[in-house]
């Protein structure tokens, strides 16, 4: 059954490709439900610095329990999700792969569509939001307007 044009659309987003594993849920592309970060940096400060299979090893700890937090406190279920979306890259490829992995079984698990999504235009999509930019391209949103 597909969905009414008028019906919201529910993201969950993932991103793991540093040193902080995090999952949010958005609606519509503008309003936040949840972001869940867990962060490494007390780790990682004992070696002077990110070392990327460590980094990766906690991804692989610590994404499950992220996502599922995420849809708790945006009080939501995976089948209520619409799209998984994940970074890509650029980031460490071994913490890279545990985000897609994980993206990708969902999506394939729950048949919603997956979405890639590049880590520095993630970052300037937060100021989007969270700044209440309207973006268009010839007079056409580019983005849904509140």
């Amino acid at each position: 059954m597909e969905k009414r044009m008028s019906e919201d659309t529910y993201v969950l987003a993932i991103e793991s490709s540093c040193d902080e594993t995090a999952a949010a849920v958005v609606k519509n592309g503008r309003q936040v439900l949840s972001n869940v970060i867990s962060s490494q940096i007390a780790l990682h400060t004992l070696y002077g610095g990110v070392v990327p299979e460590i980094a990766s090893r906690k991804h692989i700890e610590k994404i499950n329990q992220v996502i599922e937090a995420a849809l708790r406190e945006a009080g939501m279920a995976l089948e209520e999700i619409d799209v998984i979306a994940v970074t890509y890259g650029p980031g460490l490829v071994g913490a890279l792969l545990v985000g897609v992995a994980e993206a990708k079984a969902i999506a394939y698990a729950t048949g919603k569509p997956l979405v890639g999504v590049h880590h520095i235009e993630g970052h300037v999509y937060v100021l989007i939001i969270k700044h209440h930019i309207h973006v268009s391209i010839n007079h056409q949103p580019l983005f849904l307007h509140d």
